[in-house]
């Protein structure tokens, strides 16, 4: 068992590792971590001696096998109660964050297993990102980014790779949430913002919104 700054760690240097095999350097988890350098090092040094972690001095680190599936339940867990929160508590999908950061260190296994079967084994969170089952194994849910597409093409919005409260607020203001569906009419060669219909309403995005909107042609 893992202590809640233990399983921190360990999410944040599997979300650093995921768009690429490369070591994690132990500045990119201070910055994550929001907090020194040295503490981040005391702490590698812990999760090493248990194995979660191969660490080599000034290489960055990488999650064992152990250390991985460890970091993959706790992804599990927190977009279950996201989910959870969102669909029967009637929390926003800009709300659901910061609960489910206290919520992903329940240790009972069996409350999580109910949890899945109760919410009908969902296959993704609030926020369109992938929900690994209890194996640890992650559905490929194909997306394209918005800023990707070309005048005339149009798909459905199936997730965001940005979960600030802001970013979702606006996006919600705007009406780009999950499942609408969207067709691009225009992109501006100045700054790259994006003309878009979104059911027969005429918006525009930045190219900064843009990027982080997932789309599904």
């Amino acid at each position: 068992m893992q202590s809640f700054t233990e399983e921190n760690y360990l999410k944040i240097i599997y979300h650093l590792s995921q768009n690429n095999d490369e070591a994690v350097q132990t500045n990119a988890i201070a910055e994550k971590m929001q907090t020194k350098a040295a503490s981040v090092t005391d702490m590698i040094k812990k999760l090493a001696d248990k194995q979660l972690i191969d660490y080599k001095k000034y290489q960055g680190v990488k999650l064992t096998p152990t250390g991985k599936s460890a970091a993959i339940n706790i992804v599990r867990k927190h977009r279950l109660w996201e989910v959870f929160l969102v669909e029967k508590l009637n929390f926003k999908w800009d709300e659901v964050h910061d609960i489910a950061e206290d919520l992903e260190h329940i240790q009972s296994i069996e409350l999580i297993e109910r949890l899945d079967e109760f919410l009908a084994f969902p296959k993704s969170d609030p926020h369109g990102d992938p929900i690994p089952d209890k194996n640890g194994q992650f559905d490929t849910i194909p997306f394209t980014k918005l800023n990707k597409l070309k005048p005339g093409e149009q798909g459905l919005i199936m997730g965001v790779s940005e979960h600030s409260s802001i970013f979702l607020k606006h996006l919600e203001k705007l009406g780009l949430t999950l499942g609408k569906k969207l067709k691009i009419e225009e992109i501006t060669d100045f700054d790259g913002s994006v003309e878009l219909i979104l059911e027969e309403k005429k918006i525009s995005v930045s190219r900064e919104v843009a990027k982080h909107i997932l789309i599904k042609l």
